[in-house]
């Protein structure tokens, strides 16, 4: 599934889903510092540049990452923004769950 950037804040599985591979972590770490070419990240991280290209492939679908083309280049750059969006909603789910528990906390103390 490919997150359209206005459905990145909805799609948070998709996000998670690409998140789940130690690679894509790595990939979004290097990124996160540079921008880099998937060759360039095939040099730091320990698999090929094709499996780069599957993984920056499932990152940019996910809109977790874009391309960059410097002259015949193409770099790739994280979309941070991304990361908060989901970050935010977690965060807003987290809330909820702390004034339900703050609910029942009430509820069995006046007992």
């Amino acid at each position: 599934m490919t997150v359209r950037p206005d459905d990145r804040w909805a799609a948070p599985t998709v996000v998670f889903a690409a998140l789940a591979d130690d690679t894509r972590w790595g990939i979004l770490e290097l990124l996160g510092a540079q921008d880099l070419s998937a060759s360039a990240l095939a040099e730091r991280l320990p698999v090929s540049r094709q499996a780069i290209a599957k993984h920056l492939a499932a990152l940019e679908a996910a809109g977790l990452v874009e391309r960059v083309p410097v002259g015949r280049e193409v770099r790739y750059r994280a979309i941070g923004a991304t990361l908060s969006a989901v970050g935010r909603r977690l965060e807003s789910i987290g809330a909820q769950w702390d004034a339900r528990l703050a609910e029942i906390k009430r509820i069995a103390e006046s007992l």
